[in-house]
C-alpha cells in the first residue's frame, strides 16, 4: 500500500472578501500533484461566501434558550446563540421537533437522530471559539454548494479530488463536499488527528499526498 503525506498549508487569515479557489491555488502552487487530493476546512469555506454572523445581532427566541439545555456543554448548540442561529436558518419547531424526537430515539437506543432530522446546519453549524481568530467571535454556518466548490478545486488544481472537511480534536471527521471518485470515508479516516490549525497556525489548508495511489492499493 502506497504511503500519504499529510501536508497542513499556512495562509494568512481568510475573510469574506476572498476567492477560495484563487487562495487555495495561490498557496499550494508547485505543491499538488495529479495523484494528490486537497482538504479545505469547512468553515473557512463558508467564511469566505459570508456564512457567518455575529451573536450580537441574533435576537434570541425563548424556544432556543430552552432548547439549547439540552446539547452536551461541548457542541456548537449548547448557547443560545449557536441554537438561535440553526432556528432561523432551518425553522425554530424544524429544530424543536427534531430535538424532541431524537431524544426519545435515544432511549430506544438510536442516536444521531437529531442531526439528520433537525436540517443540514445542524451539524455544520460552528459556535464562538470554533473557528479561527477574527472570525472566533462569530458564528460559521456550513458552506454553500460544497460539491460545486469542489469539483471546481479539482478542475482549477488538475489534482486527483478535493474535499471539504469538518474536523475537529475530539476525533470527529466528516467529509462535507468531495469530488467524484474519491472515497470520502477514506479521507475522512486520514483526517482524524485534525491536521488543520484554526487558531494561530493558520492552517486551513491540507494536501494529501499520493491518495490515488492509496485508494486503489
Amino acid at each position: 500500500m502506497s504511503e500519504v503525506q499529510i501536508i497542513s498549508v499556512p495562509t494568512r487569515i481568510l475573510t469574506e472578501q476572498d476567492d477560495i479557489i484563487n487562495v487555495i491555488e495561490k498557496y499550494t502552487k508547485g505543491k499538488i500533484t495529479d495523484n494528490d487530493v486537497i482538504s479545505v476546512a469547512e468553515s473557512v469555506v463558508a467564511i469566505t461566501q459570508g456564512r457567518f454572523i455575529r451573536p450580537e445581532d441574533l435576537k434570541i427566541s425563548k424556544t432556543a434558550l430552552f432548547c439549547c439545555r439540552f446539547i452536551p456543554d461541548y457542541g456548537s448548540l449548547a448557547s443560545p446563540h449557536g441554537m438561535q442561529s440553526l432556528m432561523d436558518v432551518e425553522g425554530k419547531w424544524r429544530v424543536a421537533f427534531a430535538l424532541f424526537f431524537g431524544f426519545i430515539a435515544k432511549l430506544f437506543g438510536q442516536g444521531g437522530w437529531f442531526y439528520k432530522w433537525g436540517g443540514e446546519q445542524a451539524a455544520l453549524i460552528d459556535d464562538v471559539t470554533g473557528t479561527m481568530p477574527p472570525f472566533d467571535k462569530c458564528i460559521v454556518y456550513g458552506p454553500e454548494k460544497p460539491n460545486e466548490v469542489v469539483e471546481k478545486l479539482k478542475k482549477r488544481l488538475g489534482c486527483f479530488g478535493a474535499v471539504i472537511a469538518d474536523v475537529n480534536d475530539l476525533k470527529r471527521s466528516r467529509i462535507v463536499g468531495v469530488t467524484d471518485g474519491v472515497d470520502g470515508s477514506k479521507v475522512a479516516s486520514l483526517l482524524l488527528d485534525n491536521p488543520f490549525g484554526n487558531a494561530s497556525q493558520k492552517t486551513p489548508i491540507v494536501i494529501i499526498k499520493n491518495f490515488k495511489q492509496y485508494q486503489a492499493d
